[in-house]
């Protein structure tokens, strides 16, 4: 499975973990995002439905035989399919032009004016913060990994805002 023209196969999943980390806690977790109360059974059924997407995102072939769970019974003729579709998403991704920092910031600060009085920006940046100590070390290491972000010092630029919310310098 190739994620970028000149990626390797396995890279597909380095590319699609930390989205896929976000995803499926949502999925599992959706009273973290709505007011609603999580029974057993929509929990059972949940958890179905994000293992499915997590094999869907999944480079290695699942051999299922007469053992296995029936989560990944329920599901499993769909999964090349599914499979497919990520691959779609991500080639085409790919293949989309790349925008510079100063478009970036310009779009940013734009959304910012356009959104600013809607949310708590301290209390959302304070959030990220601490979703990126959580997950530093992999995030990091997803940095130094990937061609992309080394090219563009996207791990010194994570450092440097780390080093700026903690108070260190």
């Amino acid at each position: 499975m190739s994620g970028t023209p000149g990626r390797a196969t396995g890279d597909l999943c380095a590319v699609c973990s930390l989205p896929l980390r976000f995803w499926v806690n949502v999925i599992k977790n959706p009273q973290f995002v709505f007011d609603i109360h999580k029974s057993s059974i929509t929990d059972a059924c949940l958890s179905v439905v994000a293992q499915t997407f997590m094999d869907s995102c999944s480079t290695s072939e699942h051999r299922l035989g007469k053992d296995s769970p029936s989560n990944k019974l329920l599901y499993a003729k769909d999964i090349p399919n599914y499979k497919s579709w990520v691959e779609r998403y991500y080639r085409d991704i790919s293949k989309m032009p790349s925008i510079s920092d100063q478009d970036m910031d310009a779009y940013l600060v734009e959304q910012s004016r356009l959104h600013g009085n809607e949310f708590n920006t301290l209390s959302a940046l304070n959030e990220l913060y601490f979703y990126i100590n959580k997950y530093k070390e992999e995030i990091l290491t997803a940095l130094d990994r990937d061609g992309y972000c080394r090219k563009h010092k996207l791990r010194h630029k994570l450092d440097q805002a780390i080093n700026l919310m903690s108070g260190s310098s």
